[in-house]
């Protein structure tokens, strides 16, 4: 095993995450410190990009906000993460979605992902 990576699975707390991948919408909510106030916050948007493993992996979540592009970049494993909940599947066919930056109205939209079950 290498030694980096088991340095980093020692220190790192273990998190119980959705599995998500980009394309999907998601609702992050994240601890706000405001001096010695505490809130949290809910970040709703498509993930764009996933990127690094273990305890540097993190997730990039867009939305749109009042007609402004808004992107936030969150660790996967930072303590100020309270939740994280899955509202769609994206169908896409990449893993970094950065033309959706230059996308407007309905041209961003990113199409709904249908399970179908099995049948016997």
């Amino acid at each position: 095993m290498d030694a980096i990576k088991f340095v980093h699975e020692q220190l790192t707390a273990k998190k119980d995450l959705p599995s998500f991948r980009a394309g999907d919408n998601v609702v992050v909510q994240y601890r706000i410190v405001e001096g010695d106030k505490e809130r949290i916050q809910q970040f709703r948007g498509d993930v764009i990009q996933i990127k690094g493993e273990g305890s540097t992996k993190t997730f990039t979540v867009r939305k749109m906000s009042n007609g402004v592009g808004v992107e936030r970049i969150f660790p996967a494993l930072s303590p100020n993460i309270v939740g994280i909940t899955v509202t769609k599947r994206g169908k896409v066919r990449r893993s970094r979605l950065f033309y959706l930056r230059e996308l407007v109205g309905k041209k961003a939209r990113i199409k709904e992902r249908k399970y179908v079950k099995a049948s016997k």
